[in-house]
């Protein structure tokens, strides 16, 4: 059987199938469009090729939609930073630590739109969290969103380790070089226009000078 967009309906069990379609065409419409205004649940269904009101079998509204987005773009970035960061975790650990910080901003620099919705909107229920901040002391839905800086954390914290910084608090270190990382995304996303200096040199100073590092 066939919806009236002409898309082939699920058949009974196949709920699941159905809501990752969802999720996917909410993620075809940020990428072409590039800003989070565009998804409705009107334009994500058109997308799907499915009635508007199948969504609500799945998602309560548009912000839930969102949500999933979310989590899948979390996911990406956590491993992309994973999997740079430890590739290179038994040869030099400030290299690690400065692969990681590359792969987390040549995420946000090739996908601005992503990254924007990311980190620049206000979402409800997120935890006021205080210091001094244990990461597993942070709800499971937050730290899962975290396991990227949480990867920095531990990749500072191994440059402790090995001599090679005078950090005396990685967490806190971690979070000014996540600050500044963010800022000079935005800066550049912002005001293209700018004369910046290249960018991979600016990452390698910022990264080195906030968690003195030592040759």
């Amino acid at each position: 059987m066939t919806t009236s967009g002409g898309r082939t309906r699920n058949r009974r069990g196949e709920g699941g199938l159905l809501r990752d379609e969802i999720v996917a065409a909410a993620e075809r419409i940020l990428e072409r469009e590039g800003d989070e205004a565009a998804i409705t649940l009107r334009s994500v269904a058109r997308e799907a090729g499915i009635a508007a009101p199948s969504i609500y079998a799945h998602f309560a509204d548009r912000d839930a939609v969102i949500e999933a987005v979310l989590d899948i773009a979390f996911d990406r970035l956590r491993q992309i930073v994973i999997d740079t960061t430890t590739a290179l975790a038994d040869d030099d650990c400030v290299a690690s630590l400065l692969a990681g910080c590359h792969a987390y901003v040549d995420f946000a620099m090739r996908e601005p739109a992503r990254y924007r919705v990311l980190f620049g909107r206000l979402r409800e229920g997120r935890p006021d969290l205080k210091m001094p901040l244990k990461l597993e002391d942070v709800p499971p839905k937050w730290r899962a969103r975290l396991q990227s800086f949480e990867v920095l954390v531990h990749a500072l914290a191994a440059c402790v380790a090995a001599g090679r910084s005078t950090s005396t608090d990685p967490f806190a270190d971690a979070a000014m070089v996540w600050t500044a990382l963010h800022g000079a995304v935005m800066m550049r996303q912002f005001v293209p226009g700018f004369p910046w200096p290249p960018f991979e040199e600016s990452v390698d100073a910022v990264v080195l000078r906030i968690c003195r590092i030592s040759e």
